[in-house]
């Protein structure tokens, strides 16, 4: 076994490579940019090497200077975790060339796999069924435009060296076929350096099933699949092991092909064989077809460790060491079922934009659920890497159980700061169709509105805004009237108000202390009555027939009140502002968030309509369509192609409007 290992990652999957390896008395060196210096991976670590400025091109993804720290620090060999460099085979190679271990599959098998079209033909070579569809060299858009025809409308277009949703385009007709092919060449050119894409049929009620397997570099092991059914933008939000409606038949058959895949190319360490499964009529041993191999461990991971109970970095250790597996396929059972939800700083009812900012408050539901997190309070969102906060797995005897339990968990993440997806998360874990286990990739797009609905603000979360507003939930306990802020007053009771929003305008909140603790809390619609005293972090509102619990969050002018599972940010407006601003955002096209200027398309003089794409940004590794806000005239463009642009920057301006 390694002495000592260097993670080549950061975040939530060096944390999590962190703890193992600590469980096994392995020493581990972090590595960090600029940005990450005060990370949690870095504290976490035995040691930590500086390599570079913030962008991942000059840390992340250097291979020469992380090479050098693993040897300047002594360590025997190298986890990349997922992303940034742990599916480049030149990376491999030179680890290798090093005289270190890369902790991972050969830089060969990671070849073999890395472009779908030949992983593909390669798939079809070892009899593991594939996609219809065109794999092939020629990526001239007329060729594969007639290819589309041949394979039949719907089509997905996917960039040959892609994953995470990169560079992948739905197609419904010819009509949209080139504007989607480009578009998908540009993501893919940005984000792989390879614009070269393939053509598949798309499965009408598709499922994404994929298989967990691992091997020694001569035979491997499946570890049972996963359902990553729930997706948007063809991420996944939601993953569950095993898959719902799975019968032994279809698991064998899938089992045994996801093996023939991995050994096919001699492969060592975790990887994941993703199926895409045809759903419209049950699963079938013949209704499931090779997409791609991921040569790395999952994000996902955690949900086949929860029903496994094994630990898939441990076994990652192991075998890069020279162990044999440490499970043969026999003796590996499933036990229960287990969810995982991501996390992320993003805005859902904005697309799914994602954000950037500090994260003032973080209290995720340890003891609730495994908590898989690479951050803090007091950390920051950037815009160089991805925006996930934490993974919520959840384990129980039954899907049932399962699922409750992450609807508890989700229910008491707290979140202050920065916009995040929990909302929509509880949203997804209480839909009727995924509750009752017909899934499908679909089920996001169909349903988005149903997902997104904002609830109104309780009445009894306003009244702990203004309480905490105004001073009154820190009360003094004791008995003592010159101590106590009681509600005694020699003209009658304590009376005090304070304005606040809460989505519906600037309010005026009226609180009547009746004793120490008990308020009359007074408001447009109605009048609430309760006692609130804080126990521990949590608030305990009592009314006549009933107890709640809350949870509070002050900064600045906004309260984040924590209740029934969900967030709601209430301001305390500034009396004193103006409302000159107020109507400007109408004239201009800005930046939503940091990132780099990919294509532009408006022209000063240009008459546009509403929704005209204008500008092309690509932000968080995804590309971002920015449209006119309304019908006019562009009046100034100000930004060109490469261009790397801040959060708010006025890209194109219009004419001002008629008023």
């Amino acid at each position: 076994m390694f002495s000592k290992i260097l993670i080549a990652n950061r975040g939530e999957i060096a944390c999590r490579v962190i703890r193992t390896a600590r469980d096994m008395g392995v020493a581990t060196v972090s590595v960090y940019s600029d940005v990450d210096a005060q990370a949690l991976h870095v504290q976490m670590a035995d040691e930590a090497m500086h390599i570079g400025p913030a962008p991942a091109r000059d840390s992340y993804l250097n291979m020469d200077i992380i090479i050098d720290a693993a040897l300047r620090t002594g360590a025997q060999a190298i986890h990349p975790g997922y992303g940034f460099l742990s599916e480049n085979p030149d990376f491999v190679e030179a680890v290798e060339a090093s005289g270190l271990t890369f902790i991972g599959p050969s830089a060969d098998a990671i070849r073999a796999m890395g472009l779908k079209d030949a992983a593909k033909r390669l798939m079809e070579e070892a009899g593991v069924p594939v996609v219809p569809g065109y794999h092939g060299d020629n990526q001239d858009p007329a060729f594969l435009a007639a290819e589309a025809e041949k394979i039949g409308y719907p089509v997905l277009i996917k960039a040959s060296a892609g994953g995470g949703g990169k560079g992948m385009r739905k197609v419904e007709g010819p009509d949209g076929f080139e504007a989607a092919l480009a578009g998908a060449k540009r993501e893919a050119t940005a984000a792989f350096g390879n614009d070269h894409c393939l053509i598949e049929k798309f499965v009408t009620k598709p499922r994404h099933i994929e298989v967990q397997v691992f091997g020694d570099g001569q035979k491997a092991v499946h570890l049972f699949e996963r359902d990553c059914s729930l997706q948007r933008r063809h991420q996944k939000v939601i993953e569950e092991a095993p898959a719902p409606g799975m019968t032994n038949e279809v698991r064998a058959a899938m089992g045994s092909a996801a093996v023939r895949a991995a050994e096919a190319i001699g492969y060592s360490g975790a990887g994941t064989v993703e199926f895409i499964v045809d759903g419209s009529d049950g699963l079938k041993p013949d209704g499931f077809w090779f997409m791609e191999m991921n040569t790395r461990l999952q994000v996902e991971h955690p949900v086949t460790e929860a029903i496994t109970g094994h630990d898939l970095v441990e076994w990652q250790l192991r075998v890069a060491s020279g162990q044999p597996l440490p499970v043969a396929q026999e003796d590996l059972t499933i036990d229960g079922h287990a969810f995982e939800a991501r996390v992320y700083a993003e805005n859902a009812a904005k697309n799914f934009l994602p954000a950037t900012g500090p994260l003032k408050h973080l209290k995720l539901p340890e003891g609730l659920a495994r908590c898989d997190s690479g951050v803090r309070s007091g950390d920051r969102i950037t815009p160089f890497y991805d925006p996930m906060i934490a993974k919520v797995i959840t384990h129980g005897a039954t899907r049932e159980a399962a699922l409750a339990a992450l609807s508890n968990a989700l229910g008491a993440t707290q979140v202050a700061g920065t916009v995040t997806n929990v909302a929509f998360l509880s949203a997804l874990a209480a839909h009727p169709g995924f509750a009752g286990g017909d899934v499908d990739t679909g089920l996001i797009e169909r349903d988005l509105g149903s997902l997104l609905h904002v609830p109104e603000v309780p009445r009894a979360a306003v009244a702990l805004a203004a309480l905490d507003v105004l001073g009154l939930l820190d009360q003094p306990d004791t008995s003592d009237p010159w101590s106590a802020l009681t509600g005694f007053r020699i003209w009658g009771k304590g009376r005090q108000a304070v304005h606040l929003d809460w989505g519906e305008g600037n309010q005026l909140v009226v609180v009547e202390t009746q004793a120490a603790r008990r308020f009359t809390v007074g408001m447009p619609d109605s009048t609430f009555d309760f006692e609130a005293r804080r126990d521990g972090d949590k608030i305990r509102l009592f009314l006549t027939d009933r107890i709640w619990s809350a949870g509070l969050f002050r900064d600045d002018a906004n309260v984040t009140v924590f209740f029934e599972g969900s967030s709601h940010v209430i301001t305390v407006p500034d009396m004193l502002a103006t409302d000159d601003e107020a109507d400007a955002g109408g004239d201009a096209v800005t930046a939503p968030m940091t990132g780099a200027v990919r294509a532009v398309h408006a022209q000063a003089g240009q008459t546009v309509r509403e929704g005209d794409v204008m500008v092309l940004m690509e932000a968080m590794k995804m590309e971002h369509t920015l449209t006119a806000p309304r019908d006019g005239v562009v009046a100034l463009v100000n930004a060109a192609v490469g261009d790397q642009v801040e959060e708010g920057a006025v890209l194109v301006a219009l004419e001002p409007g008629d008023d």
